[in-house]
């Protein structure tokens, strides 16, 4: 039985006409300028953008840093170290993302890989410990870096989640950009004229208002916790603290099954690559863990791929001991997040010890 051809060809030109439509609103830069700016993709290209526009004010002695949330440092006290480091510094992290999401950042942020004397990477530890979920699958990447996706990007970015799921959500979302925004075009077509003068407030202070932020003076002094029965006592008022420490730090370790090294060894290793054979220099930073690190001894951990990617030429670490003076109570304001005492110092201290390793 012969398939009647008009209506397969009416379909692919369907699909055909509805991927050309959404490459000329979101593949063009169009709709990427009206975004929310505080959305998980708007603040990934206010971010971007950002470190565009700074990198012609400094020279070639330029070093970015990239990470999540943990990496808290101020670059402008850092950049106070200058005449010791000799070492200007920039911060592309975005809070929430991930080594994937760091990828397509400094793909676009460095495209001819020649602007930066060195790359630092914050991370919470050089070994790999899996933990509750599949960093892997988390499809929160997505909706940061979709701006960032070319078409080129589809497949190996789809297939760089594990779950069937989630590489099916991968593969939409980064084909046809309108699905991720969706929400988002909806926001801006109830509120246009809002949207548009946040996107204006934004343009014209986001620079200063980063650069000068001060984080909280509030520290989690009191804050005791029983390792062998994995409880913990908290400050009076402070019960979302109890329930991140329950969530994130007291719990009893899981099966490691390799998932976290395989997941560094390929988006790590793809930025490590990257630099291979260029003066930029690779440089991973172990960030202070909390104002109670978790015991070594509660998981063994199986590998350390940030240690294998060390001797490779053009890759550094920082000694991984380097911040644990600052992990106490009084200098974080919750159980992973440095507050602005701890942040300060954090800056003065790793501007110093990258910039002994650089020179």
């Amino acid at each position: 039985m012969s398939i009647p051809m008009r209506p397969v060809l009416a379909v692919l030109a369907a699909v055909a006409g509805l991927i050309v439509l959404d490459a000329l609103v979101f593949r063009s830069g169009l709709y990427t300028s009206l975004l929310e700016p505080d959305s998980s993709t708007g603040v990934f290209e206010l971010i971007l953008r950002r470190e565009q526009q700074a990198q012609p004010w400094y020279g070639r002695n330029l070093v970015v840093t990239l990470g999540d949330s943990r990496f808290a440092y101020y670059p402008r006290v850092a950049n106070q170290q200058t005449a010791a480091t000799g070492f200007s510094f920039r911060h592309a992290g975005v809070a929430g993302t991930d080594a994937r999401a760091w990828y397509y950042m400094l793909r676009d942020l460095d495209p001819t890989r020649e602007r930066y004397r060195a790359v630092v990477l914050g991370v919470p530890d050089y070994d790999d410990e899996d933990g509750s979920y599949d960093i892997g699958d988390d499809l929160a990447t997505l909706h940061y870096v979709a701006a960032r996706l070319r078409l080129s990007d589809v497949i190996p970015f789809s297939l760089s989640f594990n779950d069937p799921h989630a590489r099916w959500e991968a593969f939409r979302g980064s084909l046809l950009k309108g699905i991720v925004f969706q929400r988002d075009i909806l926001a801006f077509l109830s509120h246009p004229r809002k949207r548009l003068a946040d996107i204006a407030l934004d343009a014209g202070g986001f620079e200063e208002w980063t650069y000068g932020y001060v984080d909280s003076d509030r520290n989690v002094v009191g804050l005791k916790i029983d390792w062998t029965t994995l409880t913990a006592t908290v400050p009076p008022g402070r019960e979302a603290l109890l329930d991140e420490l329950k969530r994130f730090v007291l719990y009893r370790p899981y099966p490691q099954t390799g998932r976290q090294a395989a997941f560094r060894r390929k988006w790590f290793g793809q930025l490590v690559e990257r630099y291979r054979g260029t003066p930029t220099k690779v440089v991973f930073v172990r960030l202070p863990r909390g104002p109670f690190p978790r015991p070594d001894n509660l998981v063994q951990k199986k590998s350390s791929s940030i240690r294998e990617f060390a001797s490779r030429p053009g890759v550094l670490l920082v000694d991984e001991h380097a911040f644990d003076s600052l992990e106490r109570p009084e200098l974080f304001k919750d159980a992973f997040h440095l507050n602005n005492t701890g942040c300060a110092r954090l800056s003065v201290m790793m501007a110093q010890e990258v910039g002994k390793l650089l020179r």
